[in-house]
């Protein structure tokens, strides 16, 4: 599954100067995905939903390493450009794309009186 991830992570735009770190940064995501889902969940029970997450949280953090994400930066009278004009992170959609096989992590009180 690592080479498949590899390659969804080229068709969003690795280039060959970043497999080096690629390949450890997609085992790790792998790992963290995995110990995320459902108990007796694998990740190929999640189809193909868990190589495109795992690609899509490496490309994130691979930008984040790299220095990606911000292409203009401006003192003068503030300007900030971000690249591609995302909506929220790839980590974070990548998340909502797994959220059906993830263990719930939300925080919630049980047995509280208000």
């Amino acid at each position: 599954m690592t080479e498949e991830i590899i390659a969804l992570c080229r068709a969003m735009g690795a280039v060959p100067d970043q497999e080096e770190l690629l390949f450890p940064l997609v085992q790790a995501v792998q790992g963290e995905l995995a110990a995320r889902l459902k108990a007796g969940t694998t990740p190929e029970d999640c189809g193909p939903a868990f190589p495109l997450a795992a690609a899509m949280t490496a490309m994130d953090r691979l930008s984040g390493v790299t220095g990606g994400g911000v292409s203009a930066f401006t003192a003068g009278e503030l300007t900030v450009r971000t690249e591609g004009g995302r909506t929220g992170s790839l980590s974070a959609q990548a998340g909502r794309l797994l959220a059906p096989w993830l263990e719930d992590q939300s925080f919630f009180f049980q047995g509280v009186r208000g």
